[in-house]
């Protein structure tokens, strides 16, 4: 089992910036992929950022030039760079794992990031 706790999330100001982190914990060694994703008020969750094993990343349209996702495999953590937020970028944020490369995913609890004025 893996275990994810996301947070950094928050209200900010339009043109704002936050960062989000997810610590993994449990049986780590077996992730591969993760990524975020994010579940606005009334809408469908959608994948914002992937990074694989190796490092590649995979962004939405919507956020490219914004956000930056990254990991750190010594820490067991993946960040989420969100600059010059919207409005639009409201949800709550979730973060996924892979387990090795089957179709076994875990997700965690999510934290909500709100821009507003």
């Amino acid at each position: 089992q893996v275990q994810l706790v996301e947070s950094g999330g928050g209200l900010v100001q339009p043109g704002g910036s936050l960062r989000l982190s997810c610590a993994a914990s449990g049986y780590i060694g077996s992730i591969t992929d993760m990524g975020w994703y994010r579940q606005g008020p009334g809408k469908e969750r959608e994948s914002v950022a992937t990074i694989t094993t190796g490092g590649i990343t995979g962004y939405t349209d919507s956020v490219k030039g914004r956000f930056t996702i990254s990991r750190e495999n010594a820490k067991n953590t993946v960040y989420l760079q969100m600059n010059s937020l919207k409005p639009e970028d409201t949800a709550v944020y979730f973060c996924k794992a892979r387990q090795g490369y089957s179709t076994t995913y875990y997700w965690g609890q999510g934290t909500q990031v709100t821009v507003a004025s």
